[in-house]
């Protein structure tokens, strides 16, 4: 009798080591699904139904890495950069560069990103568009130029100027916005250059990486009561003390034992509504 016990209690612990992580089987989908969107979860937990495509090139933007295929997300969102990259013109900003967005069914990328898996992020390069069509080997090759000075958290002026800071306040100024995720360093040039105006600059908050581009992130769409939204970012500009704690050494300093990774997600860890998305055409 214990041995059969101990064979029944067994049997889910080894369907789950078959199980792929759920990175693979989202990563594999090529299509989104059909039907209406439906964010299901949250930005680091969850998946997207009857995604739409941003297309490669628009008025005001071009689209890059489209071979990770990750052009996709809720409409709200392909509505948005549409609508950023014409009016960040009237700013002087020559175009955007679309970096990832989410893959067709959302969910947990195979390389890359721990969020985006609710077709509500998208990163936007902080190089300018050049004055002409790129081709496909050139979006696939061409880096994001980092705005910081070598060796520094400060940004460099050669590169970061007001351009910059007009094209990330103009998208802070969207009501659909959220958060958008910079380098304290760039967050830093941001709180200087603001002015007296500066109720946009709460939406703005530092993080790891984001050098090269910034990181936009919708609020969850009305309706939508299956999507999990953040916490409202703190009141405030964001440029006292929380951003002198990010320009400081403790959120870089490297631990003698580093931290093994966290298990990679299992669609048991998803929403229930996400699973059928991946066994679905």
């Amino acid at each position: 009798m214990k041995a059969m016990l101990l064979a029944l209690l067994l049997v889910p612990l080894a369907a789950q080591a078959a199980e792929p992580p759920a990175k693979e089987l989202f990563g594999g989908q090529a299509v989104p699904s059909a039907g209406v969107p439906r964010v299901f979860g949250s930005y680091a937990k969850g998946c997207l139904a009857g995604a739409a495509s941003l297309p490669a090139n628009g008025d005001g933007y071009q689209a890059m890495r489209l071979s990770r295929n990750r052009m996709w997300g809720h409409p709200d969102l392909v509505a948005l950069i549409e609508r950023l990259a014409v009016a960040a013109r009237q700013d002087g900003w020559p175009g955007l560069l679309v970096g990832d967005m989410s893959q067709p069914r959302g969910g947990p990328m195979r390389t890359g990103h721990a969020s985006h898996q609710i077709g509500l992020d998208v990163d936007l390069w902080l190089t300018p568009m050049p004055d002409r069509d790129l081709s496909a080997g050139e979006r696939e090759t061409l880096g994001a130029v980092s705005m910081l000075e070598p060796g520094t958290r400060r940004v460099d002026p050669a590169v970061f100027g007001s351009p910059q800071v007009a094209v990330i306040r103009r998208a802070a100024l969207e009501p659909e916005v959220a958060r958008i995720f910079v380098h304290p360093g760039i967050k830093q040039a941001l709180c200087q250059a603001a002015g007296t105006e500066r109720d946009w600059l709460r939406k703005v908050r530092p993080w790891w990486g984001h050098d090269a581009h910034f990181h936009v992130r919708l609020a969850c769409p009305a309706g939508q009561a299956d999507c999990q939204p953040q916490e409202p970012p703190p009141p405030g500009d964001g440029c006292g003390e929380e951003l002198e704690w990010w320009l400081g050494d403790e959120p870089w300093a490297r631990p003698a034992l580093p931290a093994p990774p966290p298990p990679p997600l299992r669609l048991a860890d998803l929403p229930a509504s996400c699973a059928p998305l991946v066994e679905s055409r």
